[in-house]
Protein backbone atom coordinates (compact mmCIF):
# COMPACT_ATOMS: atom_id res chain seq x y z
CA UNK A 1 0.00 0.00 0.00
CA UNK A 2 1.51 3.23 -0.97
CA UNK A 3 0.37 6.84 0.66
CA UNK A 4 -1.57 7.77 -3.16
CA UNK A 5 -4.13 4.67 -2.91
CA UNK A 6 -7.39 4.98 -1.45
CA UNK A 7 -7.44 3.69 2.17
CA UNK A 8 -9.77 0.86 2.46
CA UNK A 9 -9.43 -1.02 5.48
CA UNK A 10 -11.58 -3.76 7.53
CA UNK A 11 -11.96 -4.63 10.81
CA UNK A 12 -8.91 -6.49 11.81
CA UNK A 13 -6.33 -4.01 10.31
CA UNK A 14 -3.78 -1.76 12.09
CA UNK A 15 -4.15 2.34 12.66
CA UNK A 16 -0.51 3.93 13.67
CA UNK A 17 -0.75 6.70 15.68
CA UNK A 18 1.82 9.27 16.32
CA UNK A 19 1.63 10.62 19.92
CA UNK A 20 0.81 8.65 23.07
CA UNK A 21 -1.09 11.66 24.97
CA UNK A 22 -4.60 11.58 26.08
CA UNK A 23 -5.72 12.16 22.05
CA UNK A 24 -4.00 9.22 20.85
CA UNK A 25 -5.21 7.16 24.22
CA UNK A 26 -9.10 8.13 23.17
CA UNK A 27 -7.90 7.39 19.16
CA UNK A 28 -7.24 4.10 19.53
CA UNK A 29 -10.01 3.33 22.28
CA UNK A 30 -12.56 4.54 19.71
CA UNK A 31 -10.62 1.91 16.49
CA UNK A 32 -10.98 -1.05 19.56
CA UNK A 33 -14.47 -0.24 19.31
CA UNK A 34 -15.19 -0.49 15.92
CA UNK A 35 -12.60 -3.68 15.90
CA UNK A 36 -10.33 -1.59 14.53
CA UNK A 37 -6.28 -2.57 16.30
CA UNK A 38 -4.18 0.17 16.92
CA UNK A 39 -0.34 0.87 17.69
CA UNK A 40 0.95 3.65 19.22
CA UNK A 41 4.48 5.40 18.42
CA UNK A 42 5.98 7.97 20.83
CA UNK A 43 9.00 9.09 22.44
CA UNK A 44 7.19 9.31 26.21
CA UNK A 45 8.07 5.82 27.97
CA UNK A 46 5.16 7.11 30.36
CA UNK A 47 2.77 7.83 27.15
CA UNK A 48 -1.30 7.07 28.84
CA UNK A 49 -1.96 5.50 25.04
CA UNK A 50 0.41 2.54 25.56
CA UNK A 51 -2.06 1.56 28.88
CA UNK A 52 -5.04 0.68 25.72
CA UNK A 53 -3.18 -1.26 23.12
CA UNK A 54 -1.14 -4.30 22.71
CA UNK A 55 1.54 -2.49 20.93
CA UNK A 56 3.54 0.36 21.03
CA UNK A 57 6.98 1.68 20.12
CA UNK A 58 8.78 3.87 22.40
CA UNK A 59 11.62 5.71 20.37
CA UNK A 60 12.51 9.39 19.24
CA UNK A 61 10.63 11.05 16.34
CA UNK A 62 14.29 10.93 14.63
CA UNK A 63 14.77 7.06 15.29
CA UNK A 64 14.63 6.41 11.45
CA UNK A 65 14.64 2.30 12.07
CA UNK A 66 12.40 2.12 14.39
CA UNK A 67 10.34 4.27 12.20
CA UNK A 68 10.37 1.93 9.54
CA UNK A 69 9.62 -1.00 11.73
CA UNK A 70 6.88 0.99 12.69
CA UNK A 71 5.29 1.31 9.18
CA UNK A 72 5.50 -2.10 8.50
CA UNK A 73 2.97 -3.08 11.07
CA UNK A 74 0.69 -0.85 10.52
CA UNK A 75 -1.81 0.20 7.59
CA UNK A 76 -2.72 3.58 8.02
CA UNK A 77 -0.86 5.86 10.04
CA UNK A 78 -2.22 9.01 12.07
CA UNK A 79 -1.23 11.65 14.54
CA UNK A 80 -2.89 13.12 17.65
CA UNK A 81 -0.67 16.35 17.35
CA UNK A 82 0.36 18.55 14.45
CA UNK A 83 4.07 19.57 15.48
CA UNK A 84 5.26 16.25 13.68
CA UNK A 85 8.82 16.59 12.35
CA UNK A 86 8.81 16.99 8.72
CA UNK A 87 11.79 14.33 8.55
CA UNK A 88 9.46 11.67 10.67
CA UNK A 89 6.33 12.81 7.99
CA UNK A 90 8.73 12.12 5.16
CA UNK A 91 9.53 8.64 6.20
CA UNK A 92 6.78 7.71 7.37
CA UNK A 93 4.51 9.05 4.33
CA UNK A 94 6.79 6.94 2.10
CA UNK A 95 6.17 3.52 3.44
CA UNK A 96 2.44 4.03 4.12
CA UNK A 97 -0.58 6.53 3.58
CA UNK A 98 -0.38 9.53 6.35
CA UNK A 99 -3.87 10.81 7.21
CA UNK A 100 -4.41 13.52 7.76
CA UNK A 101 -1.68 14.50 4.41
CA UNK A 102 1.87 15.29 5.94
CA UNK A 103 1.47 18.28 3.26
CA UNK A 104 -0.83 19.99 5.26
CA UNK A 105 1.31 20.60 7.79
CA UNK A 106 2.77 22.74 6.31
CA UNK A 107 -0.06 25.02 5.94
CA UNK A 108 -1.23 24.51 10.10
CA UNK A 109 2.40 24.67 11.76
CA UNK A 110 2.93 27.68 10.54
CA UNK A 111 0.65 30.44 12.02
CA UNK A 112 1.75 32.78 8.84
CA UNK A 113 1.28 29.92 6.30
CA UNK A 114 -2.51 29.50 8.06
CA UNK A 115 -3.39 33.29 8.34
CA UNK A 116 -2.45 33.77 4.88
CA UNK A 117 -4.45 30.36 3.35
CA UNK A 118 -7.49 31.38 5.05
CA UNK A 119 -7.31 34.97 4.03
CA UNK A 120 -7.00 33.98 0.50
CA UNK A 121 -10.32 32.22 0.82
CA UNK A 122 -12.48 34.95 1.66
CA UNK A 123 -12.57 34.54 5.45
CA UNK A 124 -11.48 36.46 7.82
CA UNK A 125 -9.24 36.79 10.27
CA UNK A 126 -7.59 39.32 13.13
CA UNK A 127 -5.11 41.56 11.18
CA UNK A 128 -1.56 40.21 11.07
CA UNK A 129 1.85 40.92 10.00
CA UNK A 130 4.80 38.93 9.43
CA UNK A 131 7.93 40.18 11.96
CA UNK A 132 11.23 39.37 11.51
CA UNK A 133 12.97 41.64 13.69
CA UNK A 134 12.68 44.18 16.54
CA UNK A 135 12.24 47.03 13.50
CA UNK A 136 9.63 45.29 11.78
CA UNK A 137 7.72 44.74 15.41
CA UNK A 138 7.54 48.46 16.11
CA UNK A 139 6.39 49.21 12.41
CA UNK A 140 3.29 46.79 12.86
CA UNK A 141 2.75 47.92 16.42
CA UNK A 142 2.06 51.31 14.70
CA UNK A 143 -0.25 49.61 12.47
CA UNK A 144 -1.98 47.06 13.66
CA UNK A 145 -2.57 49.14 16.99
CA UNK A 146 -2.51 47.84 20.40
CA UNK A 147 -2.86 46.45 22.38
CA UNK A 148 -1.49 43.46 20.17
CA UNK A 149 -0.11 39.66 20.21
CA UNK A 150 3.11 38.52 19.32
CA UNK A 151 2.93 34.96 19.01
CA UNK A 152 6.30 32.40 17.38
CA UNK A 153 5.46 31.40 13.94
CA UNK A 154 5.60 27.38 14.84
CA UNK A 155 5.32 25.41 17.85
CA UNK A 156 2.98 27.43 20.07
CA UNK A 157 -0.32 25.61 21.88
CA UNK A 158 -2.12 26.31 25.30
CA UNK A 159 -0.59 30.28 25.64
CA UNK A 160 2.96 29.22 24.78
CA UNK A 161 5.31 31.33 22.36
CA UNK A 162 3.30 34.29 22.47
CA UNK A 163 2.91 37.75 24.42
CA UNK A 164 0.33 39.95 24.89
CA UNK A 165 2.01 43.86 24.01
CA UNK A 166 0.26 46.70 25.60
CA UNK A 167 1.36 50.57 25.34
CA UNK A 168 4.77 51.26 26.56
CA UNK A 169 6.01 47.73 25.89
CA UNK A 170 9.26 48.46 23.90
CA UNK A 171 9.62 46.42 21.10
CA UNK A 172 12.75 45.16 21.33
CA UNK A 173 12.88 44.23 24.57
CA UNK A 174 9.16 41.88 23.63
CA UNK A 175 11.36 40.77 20.71
CA UNK A 176 14.08 39.31 23.14
CA UNK A 177 11.45 37.73 25.58
CA UNK A 178 10.21 35.60 23.09
CA UNK A 179 13.32 34.28 21.34
CA UNK A 180 12.61 33.66 17.63
CA UNK A 181 13.55 34.96 14.44
CA UNK A 182 10.54 34.63 12.82
CA UNK A 183 6.95 35.77 14.63
CA UNK A 184 3.34 37.14 13.66
CA UNK A 185 1.92 40.14 14.90
CA UNK A 186 -2.06 39.87 15.47
CA UNK A 187 -4.37 42.84 16.36
CA UNK A 188 -6.12 42.23 19.55
CA UNK A 189 -9.27 40.88 18.65
CA UNK A 190 -12.68 42.23 20.49
CA UNK A 191 -14.50 39.23 21.01
CA UNK A 192 -18.13 38.47 22.34
CA UNK A 193 -16.84 34.75 22.68
CA UNK A 194 -14.84 31.92 21.38
CA UNK A 195 -16.26 29.51 19.87
CA UNK A 196 -15.18 25.95 17.88
CA UNK A 197 -16.21 23.85 15.00
CA UNK A 198 -15.66 20.32 14.92
CA UNK A 199 -15.85 18.91 11.48
CA UNK A 200 -14.97 15.25 9.81
CA UNK A 201 -13.95 15.22 5.81
CA UNK A 202 -13.96 11.67 4.26
CA UNK A 203 -11.85 10.92 1.12
CA UNK A 204 -15.00 11.03 -0.75
CA UNK A 205 -14.91 14.77 0.13
CA UNK A 206 -18.00 14.23 2.43
CA UNK A 207 -18.35 16.55 5.34
CA UNK A 208 -19.96 16.75 8.56
CA UNK A 209 -20.08 19.14 11.01
CA UNK A 210 -20.78 18.85 15.24
CA UNK A 211 -22.33 21.64 16.22
CA UNK A 212 -21.10 24.38 17.51
CA UNK A 213 -18.89 24.95 20.75
CA UNK A 214 -19.06 27.75 22.80
CA UNK A 215 -15.30 27.77 24.57
CA UNK A 216 -13.65 29.01 27.81
CA UNK A 217 -9.96 29.58 28.60
CA UNK A 218 -8.34 29.91 31.83
CA UNK A 219 -4.40 31.06 31.78
CA UNK A 220 -4.85 30.49 27.95
CA UNK A 221 -5.95 27.02 27.97
CA UNK A 222 -9.19 25.56 27.35
CA UNK A 223 -10.93 24.81 30.55
CA UNK A 224 -15.05 24.43 29.60
CA UNK A 225 -16.79 23.42 26.25
CA UNK A 226 -20.60 23.82 25.60
CA UNK A 227 -22.33 22.50 22.76
CA UNK A 228 -24.60 24.00 21.57
CA UNK A 229 -22.76 27.83 21.35
CA UNK A 230 -24.98 29.92 22.64
CA UNK A 231 -25.51 31.74 18.99
CA UNK A 232 -27.98 31.96 16.21
CA UNK A 233 -29.08 29.67 14.09
CA UNK A 234 -27.79 31.83 11.25
CA UNK A 235 -23.84 32.10 12.80
CA UNK A 236 -23.97 28.78 13.89
CA UNK A 237 -24.38 28.10 10.40
CA UNK A 238 -21.48 30.65 9.36
CA UNK A 239 -19.50 28.69 11.39
CA UNK A 240 -20.07 25.29 10.37
CA UNK A 241 -19.30 26.50 6.56
CA UNK A 242 -16.42 28.06 7.30
CA UNK A 243 -15.44 24.51 8.63
CA UNK A 244 -16.01 23.14 5.57
CA UNK A 245 -14.84 25.42 3.21
CA UNK A 246 -11.49 24.82 5.03
CA UNK A 247 -11.68 21.35 5.23
CA UNK A 248 -12.58 20.50 1.30
CA UNK A 249 -9.82 23.49 0.21
CA UNK A 250 -6.72 21.39 2.40
CA UNK A 251 -8.86 18.38 0.77
CA UNK A 252 -8.35 17.17 4.08
CA UNK A 253 -9.29 13.49 5.45
CA UNK A 254 -10.18 13.03 9.14
CA UNK A 255 -11.11 15.21 11.75
CA UNK A 256 -10.27 18.79 12.34
CA UNK A 257 -11.01 21.95 14.58
CA UNK A 258 -11.88 25.50 13.48
CA UNK A 259 -11.56 27.85 16.65
CA UNK A 260 -13.01 31.40 15.96
CA UNK A 261 -13.84 34.39 17.37
CA UNK A 262 -17.25 35.91 17.38
CA UNK A 263 -17.10 39.84 16.96
CA UNK A 264 -20.07 42.76 17.42
CA UNK A 265 -20.81 44.21 13.89
CA UNK A 266 -23.23 46.77 12.73
CA UNK A 267 -25.72 44.06 11.47
CA UNK A 268 -24.85 41.68 13.63
CA UNK A 269 -22.19 39.43 14.98
CA UNK A 270 -19.70 37.90 12.75
CA UNK A 271 -16.59 35.52 12.60
CA UNK A 272 -12.80 35.61 12.17
CA UNK A 273 -10.92 32.66 12.45
CA UNK A 274 -8.38 32.11 15.00
CA UNK A 275 -6.90 28.50 14.26
CA UNK A 276 -7.09 25.86 12.52
CA UNK A 277 -6.10 22.68 14.28
CA UNK A 278 -5.40 19.66 12.09
CA UNK A 279 -6.58 16.89 14.34
CA UNK A 280 -9.05 15.99 16.87
CA UNK A 281 -9.34 18.57 19.48
CA UNK A 282 -9.83 19.25 22.92
CA UNK A 283 -12.86 21.39 22.18
CA UNK A 284 -14.44 18.25 20.56
CA UNK A 285 -14.44 16.02 23.30
CA UNK A 286 -17.87 16.69 24.94
CA UNK A 287 -18.66 14.46 21.73
CA UNK A 288 -17.70 11.03 23.58
CA UNK A 289 -20.92 11.16 25.77
CA UNK A 290 -22.75 13.96 24.33
CA UNK A 291 -23.38 12.94 20.80
CA UNK A 292 -24.17 9.36 19.17
CA UNK A 293 -21.00 9.56 17.58
CA UNK A 294 -17.73 10.70 19.10
CA UNK A 295 -14.55 12.87 17.15
CA UNK A 296 -12.67 10.37 18.01
CA UNK A 297 -14.94 7.47 16.08
CA UNK A 298 -15.38 9.89 13.37
CA UNK A 299 -11.56 10.24 12.80
CA UNK A 300 -11.05 7.03 12.97
CA UNK A 301 -14.30 6.16 9.90
CA UNK A 302 -12.84 9.02 7.84
CA UNK A 303 -9.01 7.49 7.20
CA UNK A 304 -10.44 4.26 7.27
CA UNK A 305 -12.25 4.73 4.51
CA UNK A 306 -15.63 4.20 6.09
CA UNK A 307 -18.69 6.26 5.74
CA UNK A 308 -18.95 9.30 8.19
CA UNK A 309 -21.53 9.33 10.49
CA UNK A 310 -23.99 11.81 11.31
CA UNK A 311 -24.12 12.87 14.77
CA UNK A 312 -26.99 13.33 17.07
CA UNK A 313 -26.64 15.27 19.88
CA UNK A 314 -28.26 14.03 23.09
CA UNK A 315 -28.91 17.17 24.91
CA UNK A 316 -27.48 20.56 26.54
CA UNK A 317 -23.47 19.24 26.76
CA UNK A 318 -21.12 20.39 29.12
CA UNK A 319 -17.46 19.20 29.47
CA UNK A 320 -14.44 20.80 32.04
CA UNK A 321 -10.92 20.03 31.87
CA UNK A 322 -9.70 18.60 34.62
CA UNK A 323 -5.83 20.67 35.04
CA UNK A 324 -2.89 20.18 37.11
CA UNK A 325 -4.49 19.93 40.77
CA UNK A 326 -8.34 19.62 39.75
CA UNK A 327 -7.60 15.95 39.08
CA UNK A 328 -7.58 15.40 42.65
CA UNK A 329 -10.76 15.69 43.45
CA UNK A 330 -12.17 13.42 40.66
CA UNK A 331 -13.99 12.11 43.22
CA UNK A 332 -17.08 14.64 43.62
CA UNK A 333 -17.92 14.24 40.14
CA UNK A 334 -18.45 10.60 40.49
CA UNK A 335 -21.17 11.20 43.07
CA UNK A 336 -22.24 13.99 40.88
CA UNK A 337 -25.76 13.00 38.82
CA UNK A 338 -25.02 12.98 34.75
CA UNK A 339 -21.60 13.37 35.46
CA UNK A 340 -19.13 10.61 33.01
CA UNK A 341 -15.31 11.16 34.13
CA UNK A 342 -12.38 10.69 32.04
CA UNK A 343 -8.92 10.23 33.96
CA UNK A 344 -6.42 9.98 31.27
CA UNK A 345 -4.00 7.78 33.37
CA UNK A 346 -0.88 10.31 33.91
CA UNK A 347 1.73 10.67 36.49
CA UNK A 348 1.56 13.65 38.93
CA UNK A 349 -0.07 16.60 38.33
CA UNK A 350 1.45 20.05 37.32
CA UNK A 351 -0.11 23.11 36.66
CA UNK A 352 -1.63 23.37 32.92
CA UNK A 353 -1.08 19.97 32.79
CA UNK A 354 -4.43 17.91 31.13
CA UNK A 355 -5.45 15.12 33.59
CA UNK A 356 -8.69 14.12 32.63
CA UNK A 357 -12.30 15.60 31.72
CA UNK A 358 -15.56 15.48 33.05
CA UNK A 359 -18.57 15.66 30.63
CA UNK A 360 -22.48 16.40 32.04
CA UNK A 361 -25.47 16.32 29.76
CA UNK A 362 -28.94 17.64 30.39
CA UNK A 363 -31.31 15.95 28.14
CA UNK A 364 -33.18 17.76 25.40
CA UNK A 365 -36.60 15.84 26.72
CA UNK A 366 -35.67 15.42 30.09
CA UNK A 367 -39.84 15.05 31.40
CA UNK A 368 -39.75 11.82 28.91
CA UNK A 369 -40.60 8.64 30.40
Amino acid sequence: MTSKKRVALKPGDTIGILGGGQLGRMLAMAAARLGIKAQVFSPDPDSPAFDVVQRATCAEYADVEALELFASDVDVITYEFENIPSATAMILAARRPVLPDTAILETTQDRLAEKNFVTKLGIGTARYADISSARDLAAAMKTLGLPAVLKTRRFGYDGKGQIIIHEGDDPQDVWDRLGTKSAILEAFVPFEREVSVIAARGADGDVVCYDVTENEHRDHILKTSRAPAAISDALAEDAREIARKIASALNYVGVLAVELFVVPGTEGPGLLVNEIAPRVHNSGHWTLDGASVSQFEQHIRAIAGWPLARPVRHGQVTMTNLIGDDILDYGKWLTMPGATVHLYGKGKPRPGRKMGHVTVVEPLFPDRK
